[in-house]
């Protein structure tokens, strides 16, 4: 083990495992493994910056600078004696976006992004048996309870579940245990800028793009909704909507005709009883059915269509594999969509591939399981009339 040195700006440090490293860093080895933590103290403290920045003032400093420093030994080690009694730290990060973290909203730098994720049943890999050094992997934590089995959590109340806030609500009342109250909650949606709101409006307005921002354009819970805000609003996990062994197809037909399904039989039954606003939300919850009906189908343009891959390994209909990535996957439900896409696109090139690319050579028949209803019996229909970005 050593220490990995950026040679830009104020040279931060990290621990390195020997692994490949960028140019724009360098490695520090100590020559005897015991005094790694005196080493690290110094390099860690702004005094090795300051002191590095005495001998060298260039924008990137070289690599025989950062060993030319003076370096009292002794000292630091009685500095990394007294900082570091039971040894280093263990790695650990607080940032749900690293392999490390432990998956746990109250210890987490986005609690709401968390709670969510765990509300749809995502677990971080140390929560699903890998471990790294030094980090084992982590036994249940009670949170899997308020996990949803089908990783569909509809925002208003559809199929006999508890609407999403209330959802949310009782998952994180048992992440904050006596901490939990109306003020955390508030204190909550305060850091999550939607102070003064609740959560459903922070579920319906807020999450999904805080999601992106988060994640790096990399969205692993889908925001699927109709385009209103008083409509079906649905949140997906990807990794069950993508699924292998068809479980991603089963996931897509229960949203489309379990979930909106529910909600469309409900706003006939308001629309027949004349209750306002009815008729205008049948009607946009009928053409996202339609339209994830088409991603269902893998109707064009609403087909995956991937470009490293010949003919025979196409995709027919909604069979997603999760290793050709969120990108390409996501790309049906954007098309179904109304709302105009996230920049995320423009790295990617056009959003609607088209299968006559040269290389690609052939058509693809219709999936042999088009227009098949689901268990529930219900009729075929769907859309995401919108994947909120």
């Amino acid at each position: 083990m050593g220490i990995s040195v950026s040679q830009m700006g104020s040279l931060p440090v990290s621990l390195s495992l020997g692994t490949h490293f960028d140019n724009n860093c360098s490695a520090i080895v100590p020559q005897y493994e015991s005094d790694l933590p005196a080493i690290w103290a110094f390099c860690s403290s702004p005094e090795y910056n300051k002191a590095v920045r005495r001998i060298d003032q260039a924008l990137k400093v070289t690599n025989d600078t950062l060993a030319k420093v003076p370096f009292d030994i002794d000292h630091w080690r009685q500095v990394a004696a007294k900082r570091y009694p039971d040894g280093l730290p263990k790695p650990h990060s607080n940032d749900p976006t690293q392999w490390l973290f432990d998956g746990h909203p109250a210890r987490s730098d986005a609690p709401l992004q968390v709670a969510v994720a765990r509300l749809l049943g995502y677990l971080w890999p140390r929560q699903t048996g890998s471990n790294f050094m030094d980090c084992q992997s982590l036994s249940p934590d009670a949170l899997e309870r308020h996990a949803d089995r089908d990783g569909i959590v509809c925002l208003a109340a559809v199929t006999g579940e508890a609407p999403a806030h209330e959802r949310l609500t009782a998952l994180l009342a048992d992440v904050f245990g006596t901490e939990w109250s109306a003020a955390k909650l508030a204190s909550l949606l305060d850091g999550a800028g939607f102070a003064g709101k609740t959560l459903d409006d922070w579920l319906r307005d807020g999450f999904f793009a805080q999601h992106l921002k988060l994640f790096h354009n990399r969205p692993f819970v889908w925001h699927v909704w109709d385009g209103r805000r008083d409509g079906f609003h649905a949140l997906v996990n990807y990794h069950r909507l993508a699924g292998p062994g068809g479980e991603g197809r089963n996931t897509l037909e229960k949203l489309i005709y379990s979930c909106l399904g529910d909600w469309i039989d409900r706003q006939k039954a308001e629309a027949n009883e004349e209750t306002e606003g009815a008729d205008a939300r049948l009607a946009h919850a009928e053409h996202l059915r339609t339209e994830l009906v088409k991603v269902h189908e893998g109707a064009p343009p609403y087909d995956l269509f991937v470009r490293w891959k010949p003919l025979r390994e196409q995709p027919i209909g909604w069979e997603p594999d999760v290793n050709d990535g969120v990108r390409i996957n996501i790309r049906p439900f954007m098309i179904a969509t109304h709302c105009t896409p996230v920049p995320l696109w423009a790295l990617d090139g056009p959003l609607t591939p088209s299968s006559a690319e040269p290389g690609f050579g052939g058509t693809r028949q219709p999936s042999p399981r088009a227009g098949a209803r689901s268990a529930t019996g219900r009729g075929e229909g769907s859309n995401p009339h919108r994947v909120r970005r």
